[in-house]
């Protein structure tokens, strides 16, 4: 079944260069690449994937050097609400 869409300079060379490297036509390329983009599934294209799902790659990437903000951390925010007190009873 004939179908027309339009194409970016760039994506259009890349299908010509694959139809040329692989010895296939430049429809035969397109449609491999939908079949395989359709495999993988929404998940992994982003379009339907969870907010975790699109996440997952960036947590537990940050250190911080050894340093436990999260210890203690009632009684250092009273002390700077105390901190805060002092100073404006201070002026």
């Amino acid at each position: 079944m004939p179908f027309s869409l339009r194409l970016d300079p760039e994506t259009e060379a890349k299908i010509r260069r694959l139809s040329a490297m692989t010895a296939r036509s430049k429809s035969q390329v397109v449609r491999e690449a939908v079949a395989q983009y359709a495999a993988e599934g929404p998940s992994k294209s982003g379009a339907e994937a969870s907010a975790f799902d699109r996440l997952k790659p960036f947590i537990g990437t940050i250190s911080t050097g050894g340093a436990h903000y999260s210890r203690d951390t009632h009684r250092k925010y009273r002390d700077a609400i105390r901190r805060k007190h002092r100073a404006r009873r201070a002026r």
